[in-house]
């Protein structure tokens, strides 16, 4: 019991370590360790009263209602209603728990109900896995996959990635605390396994020696030294594979968890780029239209309603690298920063879009859908940004308070070089050209040049067409000059507004006017250009739709008061800066300047055209502009055998080949033991010992097949219990040998272990598939108390298989 005990105890030490990433609170430790010894203690109880399973289940249930409120919801401990309520989120949350467990950002603390997993695992596990190493059967070793169950809780419901290396010196380790849960749990494993074995073995030897009479040596034997070196090099296989092969070989790859599939990801996929929405904003019907109103006294500068960072050449849309999308417990860290605490008021917004400013550490929802709002928030602490998926999203009338940080901002000018590769599809010739001629300096310096010269360059336009009377949205641009331009934000379109950049500056015109302004478009194409730009410098970018509340710059639109309309809505780029912050890159483009009309109001040249008779032939489309490839595309000749796509699998074969040695590897070690063990047997030298080695083949056969083979025994006693056709003969010949060893040849050792070749399939064959392919992996033949091998020498401990021991007369009884 006290070992049992003790293996129960280290278990739900690491199953704790395990589960605290989760967690990380002070509630879970007083969740953990009460629910633990209320377990242990029905456990005893159970053992002392010989309790049954009903009973137990029973007072496991009565256990989880005292306790749940208080361990697990204790946010509901202000009255008796409030109780009851936490009684009914309690037992609800032993259901529903587990799914709101990985859609929740961690930590998660005591977030309403979500401890209940945590007491659930530790008060029943405790309890099951105690009652069951406790067993005196074969049940006992079940305990082990309980243990198991307890400590894989806080690694399948933990984070999707692993801890920071550890560096020692010049060893890194990767992965320190999950390898150190992992080494834990399966050393415990082990250990109590191999500790019953020995148990059970010692109190099988006692019960032989108090039948027998016969007292049994303490030393340690050949075939003790052997199991024991086995178990050894298996024990250090699996803990090198563990500490150091495993880590390297996966280090980099993502960790799959439960909350890896969880989140609104398919309402994500659904909803329409709100980029792709952004130049219907602008419309006469909906520009002046309040979107949201934000209130409070420490307004931020910026309001975020949803960050864009994948593109696929046509269109940005969120879901990049490194984009999650979880729930958010009740409290988080933000960070250092300006505090923000802010009351948004959603009107015509609509969509599961949610305005959201800096970092994020809590919001509370208010009025008539505060509960399902706060089931369906979720927030992307990369990205900053916030979804709402209740009932199709945002309504008019929703209303919750947001408290946080707004980190400090960076000048962008003042950034570093990037370093890496920002990935994504490469920009077009045209934008590359520009950057090459204009890009003065590195780093941020060149960055922010030529975002300032882009916008100075740009012209803003929201529409094709003007109509018959003033839109809404130049409303407040006195002197605006009408230019059209065409919406989207494809790499086919941010290539136009380069190349005429490109044409308008080698026009002498524009060097003679100073008027070098050419490109025409609004926010969509302009903060698509310039994260592209950054993307060619080198720097990871990705582009924000959101309002501004504040600004310096007197060309950039803000919310008035507080109230966002439709025209107020803007879309910037962002950049992350050589110290891992994200810097806000305005890129409206000025309304000042028209652009020159002398190039593009130029009537084509006439020309005098001949007449011709009229052919029919065929027209071959010219290729499309979009340009989703690299711009230089190598010769293939030239550019050789491109042996990229090897790498990747042969990483992934390499860790599918390690999964699978680490899986099969004891299986394949049972079977190459007693392979080796055969051969050791059948190749000996003296044909007194090959036979004494074929019987001995003959016996683990039987064991391994199920057959009980006593100590006490004889040979030919041994082979009646068997009960297969040739054991006596074997029995019969194994003794001549052993009794007659000068009338003893290699033909009949050779003859012997041809018997005992067919014996052994007699043995394996007589039970079905499942039987044959146990007996083959068994270990009873490894454990069983007779030692494998006769010595040659005559002492007592070295007595063979089958023959008693000398009476006290001296006789010896075969």
């Amino acid at each position: 019991m006290i070992a049992g005990a003790v293996y129960v105890a280290a278990t739900v030490l690491v199953a704790a370590l395990a589960a605290w990433p989760i967690y990380a609170s002070t509630a879970f430790l007083l969740a953990a360790g009460v629910g633990a010894l209320v377990g242990a203690g029905i456990a005893v109880l159970a053992l002392v009263r010989r309790w049954g399973g009903w009973i137990v289940a029973a007072l496991l249930v009565v256990a989880f209602a005292l306790l749940s409120v208080p361990l697990a919801v204790p946010s509901r401990l202000t009255g008796p209603v409030e109780m009851l309520q936490g009684l009914a989120e309690a037992f609800a949350g032993v259901v529903v728990g587990w799914k709101d467990l990985v859609t929740v950002d961690l930590p998660v603390g005591a977030y309403r109900n979500l401890l209940v997993p945590a007491l659930v695992i530790f008060l029943v596990g405790t309890t099951v896995t105690l009652l069951l190493a406790w067993r005196e059967d074969r049940w006992a070793n079940a305990s082990v996959v309980v243990g198991l169950g307890m400590v894989s809780f806080g690694l399948f419901f933990g984070r999707t990635a692993v801890s920071s290396a550890l560096v020692l010196g010049p060893v890194t380790l990767a992965a320190p605390v999950e390898t150190l849960v992992g080494v834990c749990a399966l050393g415990s494993a082990l250990m109590w396994l191999a500790w019953r074995a020995r148990d059970e073995r010692v109190a099988a030897l006692q019960r032989a020696t108090s039948a027998s009479g016969v007292r049994m040596s303490r030393r340690p034997s050949g075939a003790d030294r052997r199991r024991a070196a086995l178990g050894a090099g298996m024990l250090t296989v699996a803990l090198v594979a563990a500490v150091a092969v495993v880590p390297w070989a996966a280090r980099g790859a993502d960790r799959q968890v439960l909350r890896t599939a969880a989140g609104p990801e398919l309402e994500i996929a659904a909803a329409v780029s709100p980029l792709s929405d952004y130049r219907m904003l602008f419309s006469d019907a909906r520009a002046d239209d309040v979107l949201f109103t934000v209130s409070g006294d420490a307004l931020p500068e910026r309001v975020r309603v949803a960050t864009l960072d994948g593109y696929d050449g046509e269109i940005f849309r969120p879901g990049g690298d490194g984009s999650r999308f979880v729930r958010v417990p009740s409290v988080r860290d933000a960070g250092e920063g300006a505090a923000i605490d802010v009351e948004v008021e959603i009107a015509d917004l609509g969509g599961i879009w949610m305005p959201t400013a800096g970092s994020l550490a809590r919001v509370d929802f208010e009025g008539d859908r505060a509960s399902a709002l706060a089931d369906s928030f979720y927030y992307d602490v990369t990205a900053g940004a916030g979804v709402q998926t209740a009932d199709g999203g945002l309504a008019a009338g929703d209303r919750y308070r947001l408290r946080g940080v707004e980190p400090a901002v960076a000048d962008l000018a003042s950034i570093g070089e990037p370093g890496g590769d920002p990935g994504g599809v490469l920009p077009p010739d045209n934008l590359a050209a520009w950057v090459d001629e204009h890009a003065v300096g590195t780093g941020g310096t060149a960055l922010d040049g030529l975002v300032r010269l882009l916008r100075e360059r740009g012209y803003l336009s929201h529409a094709l067409d003007e109509g018959e009377q003033t839109p809404v949205w130049r409303a407040g641009l006195a002197g605006y000059v009408f230019q059209p331009s065409a919406s989207g934000h494809s790499l086919a379109r941010i290539d136009t507004l380069f190349s005429r950049l490109l044409e308008r500056e080698s026009d002498p015109r524009a060097v003679a006017s100073d008027n070098f302004v050419a490109a025409v478009g609004d926010d969509e194409q302009f903060s698509v250009a310039v994260a592209l730009v950054a993307r060619e410098l080198g720097f990871a970018s990705r582009v924000v739709v959101g309002a501004r509340l504040t600004s310096s710059d007197p060309g950039l639109t803000t919310c008035e008061a507080g109230t966002c309309r439709a025209k107020d809505l803007a879309a910037w780029a962002e950049v992350l800066s050589d110290d891992g912050r994200w810097i806000a890159v305005d890129a409206t483009p000025q309304w000042e300047q028209s652009p020159s009309l002398e190039v593009t109001e130029q009537r084509d040249p006439e020309n005098v055209t001949e007449v011709r008779p009229d052919t029919v032939e065929e027209v071959v489309p010219p290729e499309p502009v979009q340009e989703d490839s690299a711009r230089d595309a190598p010769d293939d000749d030239a550019a050789g055998i491109d042996l990229a796509w090897l790498w990747p699998i042969l990483r992934v074969g390499g860790i599918v080949l390690l999964v699978l040695a680490v899986v099969l590897g004891p299986f394949v070690a049972v079977l190459a033991a007693k392979a080796s063990r055969r051969r050791g047997r059948r190749t000996a030298s003296d044909p007194v010992e090959k036979i004494a080695g074929g019987w001995e083949e003959y016996v683990d056969a039987g064991v391994d097949a199920g057959h009980p083979a006593p100590r006490e025994l004889t040979r030919s006693e041994l082979a009646a219990t068997f009960g297969t056709p040739s054991g006596e003969q074997l029995a019969a010949t194994a003794d001549r040998a052993v009794f007659a060893r000068e009338q003893t040849t290699a033909d009949d050792a050779a003859e012997f272990w041809r018997i005992v070749d067919d014996e052994r399939r007699r043995l394996v064959g007589e039970r079905g598939f499942r039987r044959r392919f146990v007996a083959a992996l068994s270990l009873r033949s490894f454990v069983r108390l007779i030692a494998p091998r006769p010595a040659r020498s005559r002492s007592p401990r070295s007595v063979e298989r089958g023959k008693r021991r000398p009476a006290a007369g001296g006789r010896t009884t075969t």
